[in-house]
């Protein structure tokens, strides 16, 4: 079971902490990303990106390199498609861990930096539209720098 939010993490990234927001409307996960650069490995598509794990800080940006898994056209909530690019990450959402695919995006203007779509959900949970943080909270100093208190 999952609340409407959880505190999550992204092992591969070497993010421990990153408030989510659990979206049983949207069908793939998103993550908040920046200075977001495709380039080839060996014949292969891949993308460098940078992740602030906090909302209200720009402390502790994560430099990251994955393959491109796929590029989507994905609708807003405001109706506007665009296309992204696709990886998957490995998630910890209530104890618990599942690959998923992630889309990156611009996610500044969002209260959340990574939202949790219904293919990560599949796997078993439930979401509880009236309850937050069932997965736990993040420890002390970790919420305070996502409040931009460091």
């Amino acid at each position: 079971m999952t609340g409407w939010r959880e505190w999550v993490g992204l092992p591969d990234l070497g993010v421990e902490w990153i408030k989510a927001k659990i979206d049983t409307g949207a069908r793939t996960s998103s993550l908040h990303a920046f200075d977001v650069r495709e380039f080839d490995r060996d014949g292969q598509d891949w993308v460098r990106f940078k992740v602030k794990p906090w909302q209200d800080s720009q402390e502790d940006a994560v430099v990251v390199e994955r393959p491109v898994h796929d590029r989507r056209a994905v609708r807003s909530s405001s109706g506007h498609a665009q296309e992204r690019l696709v990886v998957k990450l490995r998630v910890r959402l209530v104890d618990r861990e599942v690959v998923s695919e992630v889309t990156l995006s611009n996610r500044d203007e969002m209260g959340f930096r990574m939202l949790i779509g219904r293919e990560a959900l599949r796997r078993g949970f439930t979401v509880d539209p009236a309850r937050s943080f069932l997965g736990g909270r993040a420890p002390r100093e970790a919420r305070r720098r996502n409040r931009g208190k460091l």
